[in-house]
């Protein structure tokens, strides 16, 4: 049982249930999204990580969201995540990936309060990740390094995300994007700018998303 504050407990215990179930995870990696949620939610009681409305169901519409990225790269070990916010996906792709050999999630966040979230469960936990407390075309612009996967949830619309994420994916990185409902439009009216290779892959945890994945993407001349 998790407080959603000292007078009400939240009981998130049939919703782990249900997401676990959509994203199974070993027993060690089930401990450490244990932990990840406590400290989650003893820092949602002092600033929006995520939609308040969204605590009761916080496993199955946050943590297995975030999960089911992990089967459509299973090779992948240097992952970036983009506007990283409450930690979903980047905190839980950590999570999940945490004692493999050459794992690093570096974790994009411009917000100082929600950077320092991440830093101090990162630290708490002993995850594989690395906090840039900086803006993402900051972070673009100068890392230096060959991502594997590039990640990102309800950061910006596609065509504004592509631009963001551009100078991550020219490498050869795939991108990995959640997306709602409005996925084909977007696509639409990214496509007006950029020339792009990607999947459709049905969401595990909502019928009506998608996760959006990139093999490549150019900008088309003007």
């Amino acid at each position: 049982m998790v407080r959603s504050d000292e007078s009400n407990p939240l009981d998130l215990s049939a919703d782990k249930k249900r997401a676990l179930e959509l994203t199974p995870v070993s027993n060690d990696v089930a401990a450490l999204l244990d932990r990840l949620v406590e400290l989650f939610m003893q820092r949602q009681q002092k600033i929006n990580l995520v939609a308040r409305s969204t605590t009761p169901e916080l496993w199955s519409r946050h943590v297995a969201d975030s999960l089911q990225l992990i089967a459509l790269a299973p090779s992948a070990r240097l992952w970036i995540d983009l506007g990283s916010g409450g930690g979903f996906p980047g905190l839980v792709i950590a999570c999940a990936l945490a004692g493999q050999a050459g794992v690093r999630v570096h974790l994009v966040e411009s917000t100082k309060k929600k950077a320092t979230f991440l830093e101090e469960t990162t630290r708490a936990l002993g995850l594989p990740a690395i906090v840039h407390a900086v803006r993402i075309e900051e972070f673009a612009a100068t890392f230096d390094e060959r991502p594997d996967i590039v990640t990102a949830r309800a950061v910006a619309p596609l065509d504004k995300l592509l631009e963001l994420a551009a100078p991550l994916l020219k490498s050869g990185a795939k991108g990995l994007f959640l997306k709602g409902q409005g996925v084909e439009a977007e696509l639409t009216h990214a496509a007006k700018c950029w020339t792009i290779n990607s999947t459709l892959v049905p969401s595990k945890t909502n019928p009506q998303a998608r996760v959006v994945v990139i093999h490549s993407a150019a900008r088309r001349d003007k």
